[in-house]
This record gives C-alpha cells, sequence and structure tokens, in this order.
C-alpha cells in the first residue's frame, strides 16, 4: 500500500508531486450506453452483496427528455493522474493500492466520512459517494477482489454491459480531463443498422 508523500493538507497536487500513475482506467462510450443500468446493478451487487443502483461505484445519469448522444452521461472514475481526493484525505484512508494496478482506493475501516475526498473530486457529478448509514466514502476499486463476487479478475460492469460500452484500458499514460475517458466503442455493426458511427 504506497501512501503519498506527505505535504500540506488541502492543497492540490502540484505537477511536482510523483504520484504512482494508476495502471489501468475505464473507457466508455455514451454514444453506445443504453442507458440500462445493468453495470450499476453488478458493481452494487459485487461490492455490497445486494442490488442497489445507490451502491454502485459507477453512474449512469439519463435524461429522458434530452436529445442523443447528451441524453446519457456515464459517471466512471477516471483514477486521476494528480488525485485531488488523495491529497484532502486526513486519515490516508484514501491511497494508492500498489498491490492492484495503482488504483486509488478506499480503506472503509480507516474512512471517517468526512467527505473531503468527494468535493476535492472535479468531476460532477462526484466519483466518490456516500454511504450513509455507515458513513464511509466508497468508490470505483476496478474490482480489486469484490466481497460478493466469485470471478476475482475483471471487473463487473465491463463484463455486464449488453452492448459493450465499457472497456478497461491498461494503455499509459492515462488521459486528462473528462474528454480522454470517453471512446468511440462502436464497429462497422452500428453502420449497417444506420446507427451513428461517430
Amino acid at each position: 500500500m504506497t501512501k503519498p508523500r506527505k505535504g500540506k493538507r488541502n492543497q492540490a497536487f502540484s505537477i511536482e508531486q510523483i504520484v504512482p500513475e494508476a495502471e489501468g482506467y475505464l473507457i466508455v462510450d455514451p454514444k453506445k450506453c443504453t442507458g440500462c443500468g445493468s453495470c450499476m446493478l453488478a458493481c452494487s451487487l459485487a461490492h455490497e452483496g445486494n442490488v442497489n443502483p445507490a451502491f454502485s461505484r459507477i453512474q449512469i445519469i439519463s435524461d429522458p427528455l434530452g436529445y442523443f448522444p447528451a441524453d446519457i452521461q456515464m459517471a466512471v472514475c477516471k483514477q486521476c493522474l494528480y488525485p485531488q481526493c488523495l491529497i484532502v484525505c486526513p486519515t490516508d484512508a484514501l491511497h494508492i493500492d500498489a498491490e492492484h494496478m495503482n488504483v486509488r482506493r478506499i480503506d472503509r475501516e480507516t474512512c471517517i466520512g468526512c467527505q473531503k475526498c468527494m468535493h476535492a473530486c472535479p468531476f460532477v457529478p462526484s466519483r466518490i459517494f456516500l454511504d450513509v448509514q455507515q458513513k464511509k466514502a466508497f468508490k470505483c476499486d476496478l474490482c480489486k477482489a469484490p466481497p460478493y463476487r466469485k470471478k476475482k479478475s475483471g471487473q463487473a460492469c465491463v463484463e455486464i454491459c449488453p452492448v459493450n460500452a465499457i472497456k478497461f484500458s491498461a494503455k499509459t499514460p492515462s488521459p486528462l480531463g473528462e474528454n480522454g475517458y470517453t471512446k468511440n466503442l462502436r464497429g462497422d455493426g452500428w453502420e449497417q443498422l444506420g446507427l451513428p458511427t461517430d
């Protein structure tokens, strides 16, 4: 378990601070997503043992009155190169897991539920969530041994998606910004069906 270099708390990471880069992240294609929510159900089942979208580490936000392609947003943790959530954690519960792809991960036993990480996340909605009953934060850990999942490799959301709108990528360096994690995952068959390919 690698901890960040100690420094002043409540400050954003500067480029000079050395943080191990995540060795994997999720990429998504919101134009391909149907908004079915299967990924959310699989995520909550794998991590919490029950089907409850409120406990999903991935969120699919659908706007039934919106127009394609802005009617669906896929909110996944970016495993940021400079994770502001990590630097503001007062207990180091949010840490870099060197044993699992350097994923930015929350130790729920150490978490005090202060929500500083949630507010530090630069994305809207925040990619960090709060279990209001246990007062503990949680986020995507790229499925590091979820307790209720028999298969111990791969990501539950990727495997369950019926249209393959989510993929795991081990490419480095990680992209920066929101758009770097959004890719065209549509194949030639989409054009044959008269669906958008760009």
